[in-house]
């Protein structure tokens, strides 16, 4: 018979598809191609951020804070789950296992608050344009990053203490690809309603505070631009929203979905494929949907490109 103590040893089951094991090598190309393009765009973003003088902004110093959030939050999950779908191991380690749900709940949350900083960040720029300089200087946008990073880390300790701390009574087969807050409740061998409402409230908080104030902050804007008399402007002031506004909706909908609800009405298939939609498709698409939507991103990408090929010569 299991114990807590030989459960802690020897770590997890993480059965992810093996239900469907017919399912799994095709989902391996799906996850790798996924991961390899995450990779390539995210570090992209990052890498002309920093590179090119014209993109030396606000906006694209949290652009780019998002993009390492993106290429840190697949690379907390997928490797694992490559993993476990190309072999017939499909166990973590307790240690994994912790650490996996610690960076990954942390980077979600850090995300959570790094979008309504992002709107605000638009609501200055089309709403103050002024005093844009003033309200959004580089130790601002520092001190701004550096808070939601802390912020973010700290919430996930909270988060994450309370969901260990749960006795399993030895129970390790996690019915998930890997290790989130519902999946390991869902193993807890006691009463969780007090886990569930402690993490309900903390959920709430961090999801639905920040949604209201991108919410608020959009509204302003849509004022603001309403009020330019030129049709050219005010598509540029639009389009310079459209890529935020997509991004938000995309992760925003999966992440209540999963954690403003008790884990007892947990279900695992859904709950996979929002985690699916959350932890891989999001973080893949959003340096695209920045990338392909942004003239100046484009535009700097060509620049360096030429740079590296004229400099070969």
């Amino acid at each position: 018979m299991w114990t807590s103590n030989q459960s802690s040893l020897e770590g997890f089951v993480l059965l992810g598809f093996s239900d469907r094991p017919w399912l799994e090598k095709p989902l391996f190309g799906i996850f790798l191609v996924a991961y390899i393009f995450a990779l390539f765009g995210n570090i992209s973003i990052i890498l002309v951020s920093r590179l090119d003088p014209q993109l030396d902004s606000p906006m694209y110093f949290f652009v780019s804070n998002l993009s390492l959030l993106d290429l840190c939050y697949t690379t907390s999950t997928v490797p694992q789950m490559l993993v476990n779908l190309w072999g017939p191991e499909k166990t973590i380690s307790y240690g994994g296992c912790i650490a996996q749900l610690y960076i990954f709940l942390a980077l979600g949350s850090t995300e959570c608050i790094l979008l309504a900083i992002m709107a605000f960040d638009r609501y200055a720029a089309i709403c103050k344009p002024l005093h844009y300089p003033v309200i959004m200087n580089q130790r601002r946008c520092v001190h701004m990053a550096a808070g939601t990073w802390f912020s973010g880390f700290a919430n996930s300790l909270v988060q994450s203490t309370l969901t260990v701390v749960a006795p399993r009574c030895g129970r390790k087969i996690v019915d998930h690809f890997f290790c989130e807050v519902p999946a390991l409740l869902k193993l807890a061998c006691i009463d969780t309603h007090v886990n569930e409402a402690e993490l309900n409230v903390l959920g709430a908080l961090l999801l639905l505070v920040p949604l209201a104030l991108i919410l608020g902050t959009y509204g302003f804007i849509a004022q603001a631009v309403m009020k330019i008399r030129s049709a050219e402007s005010r598509w540029k002031a639009f389009n310079t929203c459209a890529s935020h506004l997509l991004v938000v909706s995309m992760f925003y909908f999966t992440a209540i979905s999963m954690y403003v609800q008790p884990p007892s009405s947990y279900s695992h298939d859904r709950g996979k494929v929002m985690a699916l939609f959350y932890g891989i498709v999001t973080p893949t698409l959003n340096p695209f949907i920045y990338t392909l939507r942004n003239k100046d991103v484009k535009a700097a990408l060509r620049r360096i490109i030429k740079h590296i090929f004229s400099s070969k010569n």
